[in-house]
């Protein structure tokens, strides 16, 4: 089992044809997705070979879905361009869209965020994140897939080096489905999202939630968790060495400013038995204890 992401998805790739994208259904394609396309106003017709895959171009998200099923995109769009693209794949039904751009601007992804909660058919993951991956089955996005193994661990985190320096320190155990979320103030999908499908998913079994100082997310999470949460969850908190007072980290920290420490946030997650790590490694043993437990 899987959450948002299976071995089943076909996945279009919108701005498949720009350098970025190119690079990186390369690697989608090496770690098994069924990728059936790709999306580049312009250049419809056009058929791409990619290390002996040859997949079609079109020039809107609707023609590809109509012609290859597809039922992800993955978004390798420049930030000008990417409200554009995600309306686009919005209004074309896709179920999953998941943004990896960079940049974009908060007012337009408050819009695209809020055109897909319109029309009640399209998942948004991200934007500014890894993706997602499905070890042994998908991969949509930008993350490694040869650090870890399929396994029965949830991980939801809004840091990308940190998603990679998990899925590696809990390699032995592995993981069912593991889901960047992005660290912009607003994003599409949330820990508390995440940490809903990983309950109802019944080959998942614990759960890893990384967290970052900064906002308020990870306060609503232990709420949530202390509701509606059976297994056991660990969590890592981003920013316990930061300076008292700086504004540093992603962007949902920086326009935070210093509220929601790191200290703040542990306690919280504390109070409702989520254990906490200091550093990502002691976050990787704690569930190796859980496991073993």
């Amino acid at each position: 089992m899987a959450i948002y992401l299976s071995e089943r998805s076909r996945v279009v790739v919108q701005g498949m044809t720009g350098a970025e994208g190119t690079r990186h259904t390369r690697r989608m394609l090496a770690s098994g997705t069924t990728i059936v396309g790709g999306v580049t106003p312009g250049k419809g017709g056009q058929l791409v070979d990619i290390d002996g895959t040859k997949l079609p171009v079109f020039d809107a998200v609707a023609a590809a879905v109509d012609e290859t099923g597809a039922d992800v995109s993955v978004v390798f769009v420049p930030p000008r361009f990417a409200k554009a693209a995600v309306l686009e794949a919005v209004d074309a039904a896709v179920p999953l869209v998941v943004v990896i751009t960079e940049g974009i601007p908060v007012h337009d992804t408050v819009e695209f965020f809020q055109h897909a909660q319109d029309a009640g058919t399209t998942r948004i993951i991200g934007p500014n994140c890894p993706g997602l991956i499905s070890p042994g089955q998908s991969n949509a996005g930008i993350i490694p897939a040869d650090i870890t193994e399929p396994g029965r661990l949830g991980l939801v985190s809004k840091s990308g080096t940190l998603t990679y320096q998990m899925m590696y320190e809990l390699r032995d155990v592995g993981f069912s489905t593991c889901v960047g979320i992005g660290g912009d103030p607003v994003v599409g999908t949330t820990h508390i999202d995440c940490l809903r499908a990983f309950e109802d998913d019944p080959e998942t079994d614990g759960i890893v939630m990384i967290g970052e100082i900064g906002g308020d997310a990870e306060e609503r999470a232990a709420e949530f968790i202390a509701a509606s949460v059976t297994k056991p969850v660990v969590g890592y908190v981003a920013g316990f060495t930061a300076p008292e007072g700086k504004t540093m980290g992603h962007a949902g920290a920086i326009v935070s400013g210093s509220s929601g420490t790191a200290a703040a946030k542990q306690e919280a997650l504390e109070a409702v038995g989520v254990r906490v790590g200091k550093t990502p490694s002691e976050t990787a043993a704690l569930m190796h204890d859980l496991m073993r437990g």
